[in-house]
């Protein structure tokens, strides 16, 4: 794992009296043995999110939360498209996890709009048993987060404005971003960092 970040462990808010600790081997204020079941730990409540980086033994879990959210569609989707050959960024990329189950993921991937250096944001996904739980908001955060402190000056993301708004994205003035294939213009989206301007021009993967 690389340095200087470290786990994130967030009870939600609504849930705060019995919390499940996932550094020790019981659930506590129950007694009972926990499972490593992440539906069992949904019935036992509360959730206990632990975030950390995203490691490669990550992959097959959100590939998984991946096709179950978007389908095999996906692929043709443009933002897709734009970090198709792309590693993202894994200093820049989380998991959360309920017990030692993946149930959510964010990742952060490079790019250039125009001649400045930017993020992809995206896909978030969360397991459909855990939505509305605060999973997502709590990654998405982790990554802006984490974005500032290494120096990035904007994430870019295609999504739901309702949704994102809140967290510190805003529209994209029409026409001053281009994505290189069809996206709806009302969710495109953007957060500035650090202090900067919003960046112009077309989008292409890398740096």
């Amino acid at each position: 794992m690389p340095t200087g970040h470290c786990p994130v462990r967030v009870v939600a808010p609504w849930f705060r009296h019995l919390t499940r600790n996932p550094f020790r081997g019981q659930a506590e204020g129950t007694g009972a043995d926990p499972s490593t079941s992440a539906r069992n730990l949904l019935a036992m409540k509360p959730i206990n999110w632990f975030v950390r980086l995203e490691v490669p033994a990550d992959d097959a879990a959100v590939e998984n939360l991946q096709s179950v959210a978007f389908g095999p569609g996906r692929f043709a989707r443009t933002a897709f498209r734009i970090r198709e050959g792309i590693p993202h960024d894994p200093a820049l990329s989380f998991v959360g996890l309920a017990g030692d189950e993946v149930v959510g993921s964010v990742r952060l991937t490079p790019i250039r709009i125009g001649e400045t250096p930017a993020m992809l944001l995206g896909p978030l996904t969360v397991a459909p048993e855990f939505k509305n739980r605060g999973l997502g908001k709590l990654l998405l955060r982790t990554a802006l987060d984490a974005a500032s402190r290494q120096g990035e000056t904007a994430v870019l993301l295609v999504g739901d404005p309702p949704y994102y708004g809140p967290l510190g994205f805003l529209p994209v003035s029409f026409g001053r971003i281009t994505l290189p294939g069809p996206v709806d213009p009302a969710r495109l989206l953007i957060a500035t960092l650090n202090g900067a301007d919003v960046p112009s021009g077309p989008v292409r993967g890398g740096r």
